[in-house]
């Protein structure tokens, strides 16, 4: 059964890709003048493809697979065997034209490099979920938490992005009164929202408000696909929500990056990716997204 699996997936992603040299035809002046999509290809942000890898690539491996791909930008999630390889990680960016777009958490032995290369990735993190106090007590003691890494960021140039991750700390709602918080209290304007829905499963009966509540402070929103209930990480394209989810983002007037996924660590990162690009595909189709389409 799985192989049958994959050789379905196989001829499915081949179909995908090869529709897409076959459309391919010369721009009108019109079209030229039409305003790109956010969800337009050098506008994706490759996500969890460092630890979720199976074929644990190293620094160079993926900086080509991206090339491959046609992916320009990457946000990088670590564990602690990759900590040493952090430079060279910067260093292939560099050398296969890539942006090295944000950095997840933070680890000190970047503070070095981030100046020593002039990078400016955004940061990313979770805030604490408090259990104990009023709303406003909540929020003001989460905020705290995270003022370290708030002064760390203006101190590097960069963008935070407090990143929902389930709890308290992961609703709309809370991510929104801390970002204001911050902004109010801490003179941290460089201290936005990076919106993840495979967390969001949950969210989904408050949307769209709860999206549009988010878009001022917005810095990336990470796409998945999408059914309620679950499953937590599923293929763009094979979700019951996916059109409605694009949608929700197209309306709100959201115009920053958009993420796309592996986070599937028993899947070749490649392979990942190109499942979701085959299934955003399908679904600009739906949409009616030429702008994005003729980007692919």
């Amino acid at each position: 059964m799985k192989a049958r699996y994959l050789q379905i997936v196989s001829i499915n992603i081949g179909m995908c890709f090869g529709m897409a040299a076959l459309a391919t035809a010369p721009l009108r002046a019109a079209d030229v003048a039409e305003p790109k999509s956010i969800f337009a290809k050098d506008n994706l942000v490759a996500w969890c493809i460092v630890p979720f890898d199976a074929k644990n690539r190293g620094p160079e491996e993926r900086a080509e697979m991206l090339n491959r791909l046609g992916i320009t930008k990457v946000a990088y999630d670590w564990r602690q065997q990759h900590i040493p390889t952090f430079e060279e990680e910067i260093l292939q960016y560099k050398k296969h034209n890539l942006e090295f777009f944000a950095f997840w958490g933070w680890h000190p032995s970047m503070t070095p490099l981030v100046k020593k290369h002039g990078i400016k990735p955004q940061i990313w993190s979770t805030m604490p979920s408090p259990s104990q106090g009023t709303q406003a007590e909540k929020v003001e003691a989460a905020a705290r938490v995270m003022l370290p890494l708030v002064e760390k960021a203006r101190q590097l140039d960069c963008q935070l992005g407090l990143y929902n991750h389930g709890g308290w700390g992961g609703e709309p709602e809370n991510l929104v009164a801390v970002t204001q918080w911050l902004r109010e209290n801490a003179k941290a304007d460089h201290v936005g929202i990076v919106y993840n829905f495979h967390h969001g499963h949950t969210h989904l009966a408050r949307m769209p408000e709860a999206f549009d509540a988010m878009v001022p402070y917005l810095m990336c929103v990470n796409l998945n696909g999408l059914t309620v209930g679950g499953p937590k990480i599923l293929p763009l394209g094979q979700g019951k929500e996916d059109l409605r989810e694009l949608r929700i983002i197209r309306d709100s007037g959201y115009k920053g990056p958009i993420g796309i996924l592996d986070h599937r660590d028993r899947i070749d990162a490649e392979q990942s990716l190109k499942e979701n690009l085959c299934g955003l595909k399908g679904l600009l189709k739906e949409l009616g997204d030429e702008a994005a389409l003729r980007t692919f």
